[in-house]
């Protein structure tokens, strides 16, 4: 009798790990089409849609490019735009605790059209939670100081 292969668990955010599991460029460009449509229709994300221009077209490329380099593939956002502080990009918006919310729930359902495996999509999440609390102090700190 043969034994079964253990597959290991996959190991995120080392090398292209991440990148990789994500499809590459193409999953990835896939991910940020459904993010998109979601924040177009949920009505839970209509304060985070007007903060964007109507033609999402150059924000999906942003973003696709972003997370390219984030997830450990080509570094395309810095290639085609220079560095960013996300925080800082952000801070002119005023994001509260629901928009971050609304964001990271147009992302978890994104993630979930994708058929990523679940450890995968909570790794996403996990990771992406973590930007998104400090562009929402950014946005509180700023706001906060422009009123005194």
């Amino acid at each position: 009798m043969t034994q079964p292969t253990i597959q290991p668990t996959p190991v995120y955010g080392i090398g292209d790990t991440t990148y990789q599991a994500a499809g590459g460029l193409e999953g990835i460009t896939r991910l940020v089409d459904a993010f998109y449509n979601y924040m177009d229709t949920l009505p839970e994300a209509r304060r985070i849609r007007e903060m964007h221009v109507e033609d999402l077209n150059p924000s999906r490329q942003k973003l696709t490019y972003f997370l390219s380099g984030w997830m450990g593939g080509p570094k395309l956002y810095a290639k085609h735009f220079g560095s960013i502080s996300i925080p800082v990009a952000h801070s002119h918006l005023p994001i509260g605790m629901e928009d971050k919310d609304a964001w990271l729930l147009c992302m978890e359902k994104a993630l979930a059209d994708q058929g990523y495996e679940p450890a995968f999509q909570k790794y996403i999440i996990d990771k992406l939670s973590i930007p998104a609390e400090s562009i929402r102090l950014m946005c509180e700190f700023k706001a906060k100081n422009q009123d005194q």
